[in-house]
């Protein structure tokens, strides 16, 4: 019987400092599992988050101890790679798995049962998303998937006596299971066509297999295939359905959560699957679709088509969650713009649009979640006149939803600047023409509530209590997405050295 080979094991021991922060973190969800079974609920909340928090805080740490990311350093047998996009969103998972959890903490949606369970399941979903962005194989990429997939299920069904949480969460996993089949299946098929799982060599062998054209069918209904559980996590059209009911029916801060996190590394994954896989060139930062695979006209007919129904939809709701679900599904078709462009700067774009919308989303939702929590609905009629009962809630929300909207001096513009220029720049101007006439569209529904904050009357007679804490976050949180409206070179700088 043959051993394993000694350099096989020395190279896979070299690698495990690489995982470091996946370690740690699994590390913190068997403490937070024991300290939940030991100790009472009721007592320790702020246990929870302060070690959930430790835990995230410590995985970072590796991260400064390892190597200057190379798109060619590879690690655990080839399995993932350490290059500036593993780097970048491994923080930033990090920064939306801290802001949830702080913004949990203080949400009465949760109750202190149910709460060590969510904060364990936060930190295995950022765990899930970390290992999805790092892996270059297809088996990993599913396996992956499925671990940030399946456990964002439980977290949407957190709330086990409530029927509109257990709604969202039977029509999360059912759609979730189509799409993950479909694009397993997709995966299967370049397996069959390259026999090996890495993208690196499955994309040398599309190139080879783009001229024969019984293959070339194959490869069609595989990028098809991929498309589906890609879509389905950025909630993009046609696989968008299930975006609305999810988020009306978790919990805020979960919603908030499914809103930049699994959204984010749908992205991420984006770009780590099509770029190696079905476009060819890189020199001079522009990139060709393989030949036959016109997927770029694709995507950019799904990108038209999700931002236009996003906003429309989004008119007619008088559910804030609701409306701010459709807006997440239009934001998703902007993002699309940039993967379309086909150039570096198109993906540069794309990853510096998702940390402008994961401060001003993140915002939108805090608000909701404290307004709820101080007594008020999601609906929209419980916002009149809110301007005068929380003026410091009132103010947020504005700078988020005009951030959201696009409008300077606010981060959201700059966002969408360069979305917009990478589009113009490859040329697809009818597309820039739809994201614009989409950004007035949008207007009307953000407007809608800034309206009823400030400029109508009250409903409701009792002040809204903002604990310090909470402005805190909430002050946290506008910081950055005014600060990146006026000062953004830095971030651009951080960005442009990703790609």
């Amino acid at each position: 019987m043959t051993g394993i080979p000694e350099n096989f094991i020395r190279s896979n021991l070299q690698g495990i400092p690489f995982v470091g922060p996946e370690i740690i973190l699994t590390g913190a969800i068997i403490i937070l599992l024991i300290v939940g079974v030991i100790l009472p609920y009721w007592r320790y909340r702020r246990m929870f988050t302060v070690l959930a928090l430790l835990g995230l805080i410590g995985s970072l740490l590796p991260l400064w101890k390892l190597p200057t990311p190379q798109p060619d350093l590879t690690y655990l047998s080839g399995l993932f790679v350490w290059d500036w996009l593993t780097f970048f969103f491994k923080l930033f998972f990090v920064v939306a798995g801290g802001f949830v959890i702080l913004l949990t903490q203080g949400s009465s949606e949760i109750d202190n049962v149910e709460y060590s369970e969510c904060t364990v399941l936060v930190l295995a979903v950022t765990m899930g998303m970390m290992l999805l962005v790092a892996a270059t194989d297809l088996l990993m990429i599913f396996l992956a998937f499925e671990t940030m997939g399946i456990l964002s299920y439980l977290l949407v069904g957190m709330r086990a006596g409530d029927v509109r949480s257990g709604e969202a969460a039977l029509k999360y996993v059912l759609y979730g299971a189509f799409t993950s089949g479909t694009m397993l299946f997709g995966f299967s098929l370049l397996f069959g066509l390259a026999g090996t799982t890495d993208l690196l060599e499955i994309g040398r062998q599309v190139v080879a297999a783009s001229q024969n054209p019984q293959d070339k069918i194959l490869l069609i209904v595989a990028v098809l295939f991929f498309l589906a559980g890609l879509l389905f996590k950025t909630a993009s059209f046609p696989f968008h359905f299930w975006c609305p009911d999810v988020y009306e029916g978790a919990p805020t801060p979960i919603t908030a959560f499914l809103s930049v996190g699994p959204k984010a590394a749908g992205f991420a994954l984006f770009i780590r699957l099509f770029y190696p896989l079905f476009t060819t060139g890189g020199e001079g930062g522009m990139y060709e679709a393989v030949s036959g695979l016109d997927w770029p006209s694709i995507l950019a007919l799904v990108s038209a088509l999700t931002m236009t129904l996003g906003n429309l939809a989004a008119i007619h709701q008088n559910n804030l969650k609701r409306l701010l679900a459709y807006s997440s599904i239009a934001h998703a078709g902007y993002l699309l713009m940039g993967i379309v462009a086909l150039s570096d700067f198109g993906l540069r774009a794309v990853v510096f649009y998702l940390v402008v919308y994961l401060f001003m989303n993140l915002g939108a939702f805090a608000v909701v979640t404290l307004v709820a929590s101080g007594g008020g609905s999601e609906e929209i009629d419980s916002y009149r006149g809110l301007g005068s009962r929380a003026p410091y809630l009132c103010v947020a929300m504005a700078v988020f939803l005009f951030s959201l909207i696009g409008l300077p001096p606010f981060a959201g513009f700059v966002g969408k600047v360069y979305l917009f220029a990478a589009v113009i720049y490859k040329k697809i101007y009818w597309l820039a023409v739809v994201a614009a006439l989409n950004t007035v569209v949008s207007l009307y529904y953000y407007l809608r509530v800034v309206k009823a904050m400030f400029l109508e009357r009250p409903t409701e007679a009792s002040q809204v209590q903002v604990s310090l804490g909470s402005q805190a976050l909430l002050l946290a949180l506008l910081f950055p997405t005014l600060g990146l409206g006026i000062y953004w070179q830095p971030l651009a700088k951080v960005v442009s050295g990703m790609f």
